[in-house]
């Protein structure tokens, strides 16, 4: 349903502290988002300082902020599920299978990204 509430500063300063507190809680509670934000820490400089101009740089950390972006959706998927059915069923191992799988692609993006920018580079 849309809203008629007026949008100002005020409400994008509330959508902004919601977006700081999910940001906060899949850190606080999801080992693999820690895991990926140091990887992200070590990667996007890296990324920076590697690609060989603006095209490339963006590539080199695009793919790494959507792994994380893609496991603040998988984390969301799997709280959801685990909230509705608490004991298992194999709907809700299906999904979280799935939104494990979107990670593990985004992943695989990454590498695939960086090997195609900076193999033919260096070898």
């Amino acid at each position: 349903m849309a809203s008629n509430v007026s949008r100002g500063p005020r409400q994008i300063y509330a959508a902004f502290q919601w977006s700081m507190k999910g940001l906060k809680a899949c850190y606080q509670y999801e080992a693999s988002f820690r895991l990926e934000v140091f990887n992200a820490i070590v990667v996007i400089p890296l990324g920076l300082w590697l690609g060989a101009g603006a095209v490339e740089k963006i590539i080199l950390i695009t793919f790494p902020m959507l792994v994380l972006a893609t496991e603040l959706l998988n984390s969301a998927i799997e709280a959801v599920v685990d909230k509705v059915s608490p004991e298992f069923h194999e709907l809700a191992g299906r999904a979280k299978d799935m939104g494990s799988a979107a990670v593990f692609l985004m992943m695989v993006m990454v590498v695939a990204s960086w090997a195609l920018i900076l193999i033919p580079r260096y070898f």
